[in-house]
């Protein structure tokens, strides 16, 4: 069997976890993402959208949505910048762990929007100008792997 994910009318809710840490970069990612939902055909009261303190923060909040709402994908925002020391390592490296164990543990899609970039002028071309938005990015991802976990939903094992 051969299986690519397709966009097509999406059913049920959906979600966006953002971190207000860098939100001048992170609501670029937020209004990517809810331009290709909304273009998807997904109404605004289907979007769940959960802002969190910083990026670490994204994980556990993408676990009581997962958890509570029952969506269909998710998409988790953030921006991390490199400073002089070794955070940014940390930070970067724990919330890409963190997403990924959550939509493992949760079965629910996760598709990130996360920037991590060595300079702000980097983390700007990235949420909009000239790398394209990765939170528009993320949705796309996000819709296409919920229309895959509905195929395998109904693929008997």
């Amino acid at each position: 069997m051969v299986l690519n994910g397709k966009i097509h009318h999406p059913q049920g809710r959906f979600g966006i976890v953002a971190a207000r840490f860098n939100e001048f970069i992170t609501r670029r990612l937020v209004e990517g993402a809810l331009s290709v939902f909304e273009q998807a055909g997904i109404q605004s009261s289907r979007i769940d959208i959960v802002w969190v303190p910083g990026a670490l923060e994204v994980a556990y909040a993408c676990k009581r949505l997962a958890s509570s709402k029952k969506p269909k994908a998710l998409v988790a925002a953030a921006c991390v910048l490199r400073g002089d020391t070794y955070h940014f390592e940390c930070v970067s490296n724990e919330v890409t762990r963190g997403i990924a164990q959550v939509s493992l543990m949760t079965d629910v899609p996760i598709a990130s929007a996360v920037i991590t970039a060595d300079s702000l002028d980097q983390a700007i071309d990235r949420a909009g100008l000239k790398a394209g938005n990765k939170g528009a990015h993320a949705a796309y991802a996000a819709l296409e792997l919920a229309g895959i976990a509905q195929v395998f939903s109904k693929v008997s094992v």
